[in-house]
């Protein structure tokens, strides 16, 4: 996006890596002559390091200069890494006074060759033979019949209007508007009546388009239309050779100031006549004619566009602040794409506002950048312009228009200094509303100070699709000629000269808006960019200006409600109602009695009532609109296929999920109140992904078809028959039990545990004597069988970590240090459990939260990397996304919270700050800042993703395994450089694949769960057993990666100093063999003995071992 290309890359807390570098950089240059020590390469290729300074420049006075800027900083910025921030993007996107010299060389030879260019006589309009051929008029003459008189003169002046000179043009798309001001004779009285201006203007940019498009200075002749409006084409010039991207300059041909009536062209005036617009004589019924106000705004904005460049350069003038302020708004308004098309908040409107905002004494010319962009968002938070507009007149005139009568003729009403323009008359409320959606989000952001709020506030880009929860498109276009029909907006396309995607927009939005309801926080649309065609070309029609797109941000807590009420059925809006709903609406009676008006939607799962609102959109299209289901392409759940099961195609697993809870719920309270156990229960806690509704396949209660399996009576269990496929998958879910504190617990490691597994016997009797359960104990965990859910409950002892963190000196001295053993058993008998418990709450705030973490647990597995991203890592990523959704509000459907989980994992700036998920808001900011400045201090010791949470502030418990940095995101399958190919009889996951095989195999389960006496076989897979033998055989010499959904491919990755030649040494023969290297004897891998290797260890289960070798040579 725009001035984006290098920070928006990194979403950092410090700043961006490139843009705060090179400012470091800087400064550390101004000390060289001074510093005696120069500063210090970085260990790690791409961690930023302080500037090391000497002693004698860490104590020496500060200068005056330095003073006056920390005075500055204080009053005008709130910190200096801010100001440094802003600074910086200023530098990226202003334009460099090499470049100004030689646009305004360009400028001077495009005003010569402008007035140059040759006279042609007076001709009737619809007279156009003169023109030449290889240029086309640049605008739809519909209908082609007008009066009028056209002939071609220089223009009588030749002005440099815009951004250009007032110096807030921003990079990379820098352009020059140049107004031509028309002579008055070519004009005449009656010009502004039926799109004869208009038509004269187009004329005149054809005949200058076909002399220009001749001279050698130009690389590029092209016309477009100015901010979209199909009526008021312009004409791009572009140098040609190496300057060609430099600039492009846009002309714009204009009446004299004062040439048109302003009495004329007030919001309530006709100038485009029914009659001839329809082609039909006139009536003479004296019918009063519709106000056409777009129309006249039109007209109204080409006499305008000197007075506005003067005004503009009158405020901005010599104030660099308010120049600042304005290039960090386009800035804003550029990373939110509102500022292109037809009704875009253009950065003209933006420096409009701000001079606003400094007449009427709310913004101060001595102000700083970051200032006026605070000022004016918290403006634009606060002020709502569809109902309360505002004026840059304060002129007392009675025979001006109130601002009434602006809002009567236009949803959104700011007035320029004559007011008698609205200078927003194209922007519709849903623009409006989005751009003040988007200051109070951003006003937030800035009032919380966060490290990283510039980062989030003008370097992340926010695309509709990354934004929006649902996108709608709606094509072919032309079917919005119908919608006009159909809603009756003939008014409204004579109004806009035939542009029915104009006419319709509003009224379509608003539609929607009214039905979606208390669904609906926000609707947006897109605003097709401005497309540029060949001067020999016709101008492209409405329809082809692409896809209108809608964007529906949705409200989490009515989003799931089946039904719409209506009023009684007595009620004298009952009819408006029925009439806005249609067959839809029906009578129904309710529990108290009344009988209403309402709508019931079907849906039965969490997934359907998600997509609610593409039953609501259709609905009414079809019935409003004349827009068929066929042209209305809805993308809600599109990906939520990937996260069903094969048996359940209308759920996405929320019901499986909540389901397996309640399961655990039961579990739970029969924990709590078994009597028989010496000790009694203190906590029962979850700690599989189930439980905090993240498990990508929900486990579901199995029954198993006895004859599948071979029976041990005496354990009561099942075991796989050889003869038969593998059976289906049952995975059991962790719980762990507390027991309370005891002085009869022992002191020694080795007896906690067997104390432990007495108590697993003990449970597994306990809960089979007084609740009929099937269990089966173990010395670490005892199975429970429970309504069809296997649950796999492990004992737990307080003190038990901290037992095994003690070690005893020979002196008997007792110190404490952690081990692998301890910390195992911490994270597995306490986080886990904790984190487990507050992602389980934070799904009940955010119901999006499950079908986020999924789809990226989904994605990441997909890729072969589920081995290095472990579950409880991607939960956390997907939690951050609903935490710390800055900039954007929390996901409320899977398909944008997943979109956005890829924009963070592959854009975070993972080398140079930790993830800090503040869980149940623990954190204050003076401990996240000190979190910061420990991960600076000890990043070569960290993993190289750090997520922190409060219970979890240093190491990063959860990714301390992985990923490794040569792994994260490498593609599957193109670079590996051995394949191991499974037969799927053997994968017990089959059908969980991303591509759905059309048959498997069957699973040894009966469709129907019921009750059964023998124990299913548990967590038996065989590609993750043969897996774990290839690490542990093979794991010095390669990576293995696996998708455990179901995939049927093993990739092998060799690690880069495998094949590097090792001394002939007893303890290097795995897996090698000797050769002789330059007359020395060392072990090199024996490849061919590997690949049959991996072959013997998967017999049954390997199919074939693909070896690419031409991606490796011994």
């Amino acid at each position: 996006m725009g001035p984006a290309h290098k920070g928006a890359q990194h979403r950092g807390t410090a700043g961006e890596p490139e843009v705060m570098a090179s400012a470091l950089e800087g400064i550390g240059k101004e000390g060289k002559k001074e510093s005696s020590k120069k500063r210090s390469g970085s260990p790690v290729e791409g961690l930023l390091q302080p500037v090391k300074l000497s002693r004698a420049e860490l104590y020496k006075e500060p200068t005056n200069e330095e003073l006056n800027r920390l005075r500055e900083t204080e009053s005008l910025f709130h910190s200096s890494l801010l100001r440094l921030q802003v600074e910086e993007l200023l530098k990226e996107v202003r334009l460099s006074e090499k470049k100004k010299e030689r646009i305004d060389a360009f400028l001077q030879k495009v005003n010569q060759r402008i007035m140059r260019v040759p006279s042609t006589p007076e001709t009737e309009l619809t007279n156009q033979a003169w023109l030449r051929d290889g240029v086309r008029v640049p605008l739809h003459q519909v209908p082609y019949t007008v009066k009028g008189c056209f002939r071609f003169l220089p223009p009588a002046q030749v002005t440099v209007v815009g951004s250009y000179l007032l110096g807030t043009c921003i990079r990379p798309d820098i352009n020059v508007d140049v107004a031509l001001t028309m002579p008055r004779e070519i004009l005449q009285d009656k010009d502004g009546l039926n799109q004869r201006y208009f038509r004269k203007r187009a004329l005149y940019l054809a005949h200058l388009a076909h002399h220009l498009s001749q001279d050698p200075l130009f690389g590029s002749v092209r016309f477009s239309y100015t901010n979209g409006c199909h009526l008021k084409p312009s004409l791009l010039l572009r140098p040609h050779g190496k300057d060609e991207r430099l600039v492009t300059v846009r002309l714009h041909p204009c009446p004299p100031p004062d040439f048109f009536r302003p009495c004329r062209l007030l919001p309530s005036k006709n100038n485009v006549r029914t009659a001839w617009y329809q082609g039909q004589s006139p009536s003479g019924d004296g019918s009063p004619e519709p106000p056409t106000p777009h129309y006249n705004t039109w007209v109204l904005q080409d006499t305008a566009l000197e007075s506005h460049a003067q005004l503009l350069s009158t405020v901005l003038g010599s104030a660099s602040g308010l120049k600042d302020g304005v290039a960090l708004l386009k800035v804003w308004l550029r990373q939110r794409e509102l500022d292109k098309g037809l009704g875009g908040f253009s950065g003209f409107l933006v420096s409009m506002l701000v001079a606003f905002l400094v007449s009427t004494h709310k913004i101060h010319t001595t102000m700083s950048g970051y200032q006026v962009l605070r000022s004016t968002l918290q403006f634009l938070a606060s002020t709502d312009l569809t109902v309360n507009g505002i004026s840059l007149c304060f002129s007392s005139d009675p025979s001006l228009p109130a601002l009434a009568d602006f809002h009567q003729a236009f949803p959104v009403v700011f007035l320029d200094s004559s007011g008698r323009l609205n200078l927003c008359a194209d922007v519709t409320a849903s623009t409006c509303h989005q751009v003040q959606h988007e200051a109070r989000l951003s006003m937030v952001l800035l009032d919380s100070k966060a490290d990283d709020g510039f980062q989030l506030l003008l370097m992340t880009p926010k695309p509709m699709v990354r934004t929006f929860d649902h996108i709608l498109h709606l094509r072919p276009l032309s079917r919005l000629q119908a919608a006009c029909h159909r809603l009756k907006l003939w008014p409204e396309l004579q109004d806009h000269g035939g542009d029915y995607v104009s006419a319709a927009l509003g009224p379509l939005t608003t539609l929607l808006e009214q039905g979606l309801g208390s669904r609906l926080h926000l609707l947006a649309h897109s605003r097709p960019p401005v497309s540029e065609w060949d001067i020999s070309q016709d101008p492209p029609k409405h329809r082809d200006s692409g896809v209108l797109t809608l964007g529906l941000l949705l409200r989490p807590e009515g989003l799931t409600s089946v039904l719409e009420l209506g009023p009684e059925a007595d009620q004298p809006e009952a009819a408006d109602f029925r009439q806005f709903w249609g067959s839809r609406s029906e009578l129904r009676r309710f529990q108290d009695g009344a009988i209403r008006e309402a709508v019931v939607w079907e849906a039965a799962s969490m997934a359907q009532k998600r997509l609610i609102p593409h039953q609501v959109v259709t609905h009414l299209l079809t019935l409003h609109a004349d827009i068929p289901d066929t042209c209305v392409h809805y993308t809600g759940g599109l990906l939520d296929a990937l996260i069903q099961s094969l048996k359940e195609t209308s759920s996405t697993g929320e019901e499986a999920l909540a389901a397996a809870v309640r399961c655990y719920d039961d579990l739970s309270r029969l924990l709590w109140g078994l009597e028989g156990l010496p000790l009694t229960v203190s906590a029962v806690q979850g700690a599989h992904p189930a439980l905090r509704y993240t498990e990508v396949f929900p486990p579901t209660a199995v029954r198993p078809a006895y004859s599948f399996y071979e029976q041990l009576q005496e354990r009561a269990s099942l075991l796989p028959r050889p003869d038969k496929p593998c059976p289906a998958y049952v995975e059991p879910m962790t719980v762990v039990c507390h027991l309370e504190g005891s002085g009869q617990w022992p002191q020694d490691a080795e007896a906690i545990r067997r104390v432990r597994a007495a108590f697993q016997l003990r449970l597994a009797e306990l809960l089979t004597q007084q609740h009929g359960l099937q269990c089966r104990a173990t010395a670490t965990h005892t199975d429970v069988l429970k309504d069809g859910f296997v649950f796999r409950i492990r004992v737990a002892y307080q003190r038990e970590p901290q037992i095994l963190r003690e070690t005893r000196s020979p002196e008997g001295i007792i110190s404490l240090r952690d081990t692998p053993t301890s910390l195992r058993l911490e994270r597995d008998t306490r986080q886990l459990p904790l984190l487990t418990s507050t992602l389980h709450g934070l799904q009940q705030q955010h119901p999006a939260f499950s079908g986020v973490a999924r789809l990226a647990k989904r994605w990441v597995r997909a890729q072969l990397l589920g081995e290095e991203l472990t579950d409880e890592s991607l939960d956390l990523v997907a939690a951050a996304l609903f935490l710390h959704p800055e900039p954007f509000t929390p996901p409320s459907s899977p398909q944008v919270g997943f979109l956005r989980f890829l924009f963070l994992i592959s854009t975070f700036d993972w080398k140079n700050n930790p993830l800090i998920v503040n869980l149940n808001n623990e954190l204050t900011a003076e401990e996240q800042v000190e979190i910061r400045s420990v991960f600076l201090a000890t990043r070569t010791k960290l993993p190289v993703m750090v997520i922190i949470t409060p219970q979890d502030r240093k190491s990063s418990v959860w990714t301390q395994d992985g990923p490794s940095p040569q792994t994260v995101f490498r593609p599957p399958l193109d670079m590996y450089d051995v394949l191991i190919h499974l037969s799927p009889r053997h994968i017990p996951r089959h059908r969980q694949a991303v591509d759905s095989p059309a048959a498997s195999f069957c699973r040894g389960l009966l469709s129907e769960p019921g009750p059964s006496s023998l124990m299913p076989v548990l967590g038996y897979d065989p590609p993750q057993l043969y897996l774990a033998q290839l690490r542990e055989a093979f794991g010095d010499l390669a990576l293995f990666f696996y998708d455990q959904h179901g995939g049927k491919v093993i990739g092998v990755l060799w690690k880069p100093t495998s094949f590097q030649p090792q001394p002939l040494k007893a303890s290097n023969t795995k897996g090698r063999m000797v050769v002789s290297q330059g007359g020395e004897l060392v072990m090199v891998p024996n490849a061919e003995a590997i690949l049959e290797d991996f072959a013997i260890l998967g017999e049954g289960l390997v199919q074939a071992v693909e070896a690419r070798s031409e991606r490796w040579t011994v």
